[in-house]
């Protein structure tokens, strides 16, 4: 079993973080163990992107660069979601009849390993 580490931000600004262990794109549920302790049911459609991370503390000094290139290639993408967060990586694919998709960062230095946007909270989204 595969345990996620993950960061989810909610389309009202909050977050939460956990590790899962049943999180699947086409869910409409999954469930969430806190690091503060508990678990918690998580409805996606009340997500705007959900963040597969390196740790839960991240590196608030870190610069962003988008120029790597991924070894299995993917269309380059950039993301504006609807509260203005701006996300460059690369997608192999998405649909916009599913939930959302999934980005892989351009920065892989960064803390984010890849990331679900969720189709609702996507403002804008176009290959580069």
């Amino acid at each position: 079993m595969n345990v996620l580490k993950i960061v989810i931000k909610f389309l009202d600004g909050s977050l939460m973080k956990g590790d899962s262990t049943d999180f699947l794109p086409d869910k409409k549920y999954f469930y969430l163990k806190l690091i503060e302790g508990g678990t918690k049911k998580i409805d996606i459609e009340l997500l705007k992107a959900i963040f597969f991370v390196k740790d839960f503390e991240g590196n608030k000094d870190h610069k962003k660069q988008y120029k790597d290139l991924l070894p299995w290639g993917g269309k380059k993408i950039r993301v504006e979601f609807i509260d203005g967060e701006i996300i460059i990586g690369y997608t192999a694919s998405f649909s916009t009849g599913k939930y959302g998709f999934f980005i892989t960062p351009a920065d892989s230095a960064g803390n984010n390993e890849k990331i679900f946007a969720l189709n609702a909270a996507v403002k804008e989204k176009a290959f580069v």
